[in-house]
Order: structure tokens, then C-alpha cells, then sequence
């Protein structure tokens, strides 16, 4: 019964659009297998220390480099681009670029009809910023030609657009079409989820790090969870040396120095 069970949480983290009542209807909602020790008690207190919302990800992250007032579509691709712009890059370094190309006009037919040169003087210095310009030209103009010029709704659809990973899918889903598909795992939240013990063995990568929190973390957590340990992650969680002494989980966390 636990393999079905594992299956259908892989399957519902795919099945894009259904938004966060996605499993509203089913008789009686589905108990988890297997939870962490002291889980809540650790997510209430990680709320507590990002109650001032005042990491980079909160003030520069992916929500706050698009145009608002944007048209929805464009709204969407900027959305998009600046996910493919965020990948191994600072939150700092992703806003600075992401204006510099809304001062261009960030439309699918401004970025097709710029010349690669120009694209990378202005999304440099990026990480890895020479192959976005060619991720960027190549999804852009598929984005043109098979969508009309907006993005997929799809995580299935925009995974398989050049230079976007399933961390990247599922943002979008979320930010762009405003639907729960699954958690977006980054190297934060990686980390973090491994340090707690949220995970029932330790994984290696983000992928499976995802399945594995989708498998018991309840469903209308899924939005939150992302923002949440980012924050966390860059500000007291940190990758080397954590501050563990200004945790407030330090005296229930499996990693806490």
C-alpha cells in the first residue's frame, strides 16, 4: 500500500493546474506514512524568524523582478526569464540584470530581435550567463512559435524548454499561473529539509529531495514552503558556518551545532 501511495503524491506534484483545492472532493484526505519529529514546532518557529520578511529572496527574488502592471502574457515570460536568469546566481545580481532588460523592453519580440551580444552584456554577470543568452533565445522563440508568445501551463511542457529545470516549473506554475504543482526545491531548501531531517533518508539532490517532502508535507503547505526556507537558508541556515546560536530551533534541530 506505501508504493501506490508514493506514486499517486509523484503523480499529483506533475498534474499541473488544478491549484491548491486540487484534492478537494476526495472522500477522506490521505493520512502521510511517515512524518518527521517535531516538524510543525520547527516550521512555527522558522515562520517567527522570517516574520520581518527581510531576506534578499523577499525583497529581490523572482516575484519582485517581473512588471506588474505588465500584460498578463508578458508578465508571464518576464516571470519566466528571470527564473532562468536566477539559476546559480544571487537574488542581487538576477534584479539587477532583470531591470536592466525591462529597461529594453522585455517582450518575447524585443529578446528575439536583439542580437546575442547585446543580450549577454546586459544579463552579465550572471552565472553561467554565455549559455543563458542561448537558453533564453532558444525558449523564447519556441515560446513564439508553439505558445503564441506566452508560457506553458504545463510542468510537463516547461521542462522541456531549454534551460528550465523542474525547481524553475514549478515556481512558475505557482508565481506565473497562480497553481500549486509541487514544491520548488532549490539548494536551500535542499539543504535545510536535510539538516531537519524532513526527508526519511538523507537525498542528494533536489529532485529527490522534492519527492521525498511531497510525499507527507500537506498539500497547503506546498506554496509557502519555498519563500520560507529560502529566506531562512540565506539569512541564519547558511550553507557554511549556519548561525546556530540565533535559531530558535537549535534545541530541536538534528544539525544544530
Amino acid at each position: 500500500p506505501r508504493r501506490g501511495r508514493r506514486r499517486k503524491s509523484v503523480a499529483i506534484a506533475y498534474d499541473a493546474g488544478q491549484g491548491d483545492g486540487a484534492e478537494q472532493g476526495t472522500s477522506e484526505p490521505q493520512r502521510p506514512c511517515w512524518e518527521p519529529r517535531d516538524w510543525r514546532l520547527q516550521l512555527e518557529r522558522i515562520r517567527e524568524m522570517r516574520r520581518n520578511r527581510d531576506a534578499p529572496v523577499d525583497e529581490m527574488g523572482v516575484e519582485k523582478c517581473y512588471d506588474s502592471s505588465a500584460p498578463p502574457q508578458v508578465m508571464r515570460y518576464q516571470v519566466l526569464l528571470s527564473l532562468m536568469l536566477s539559476s546559480q546566481t544571487k537574488d542581487q545580481v538576477t534584479s539587477a540584470a532583470m531591470l536592466r532588460l525591462r529597461q529594453h523592453g522585455l517582450t518575447v519580440d524585443s529578446i528575439l530581435q536583439m542580437d546575442d551580444a547585446t543580450l549577454g552584456q546586459i544579463i552579465y554577470p550572471v552565472g553561467f550567463w554565455r549559455n543563458k543568452v542561448k537558453y533564453i533565445k532558444q525558449t523564447t522563440a519556441i515560446l513564439k512559435q508553439k505558445y503564441g508568445g506566452d508560457i506553458p501551463r504545463t510542468v510537463e511542457e516547461l521542462v522541456q524548454l531549454p534551460g528550465v529545470g523542474p525547481k524553475m516549473a514549478h515556481l512558475a506554475m505557482n508565481i506565473a499561473w497562480d497553481s500549486v504543482s509541487g514544491i520548488a526545491v532549490d539548494t536551500h531548501v535542499h539543504r535545510i529539509t536535510n539538516r531537519l531531517k524532513w526527508v526519511k533518508k538523507e537525498t542528494r539532490y533536489p529532485e529527490e529531495t522534492r519527492v521525498a517532502l511531497e510525499d507527507w508535507l500537506p498539500r497547503d503547505l506546498w506554496r509557502e514552503i519555498n519563500w520560507l526556507l529560502v529566506g531562512f537558508g540565506q539569512q541564519t541556515c547558511l550553507p557554511v558556518n549556519p548561525r546556530c546560536n540565533e535559531c530558535l530551533n537549535q534545541d530541536i534541530c538534528p544539525a544544530a551545532k
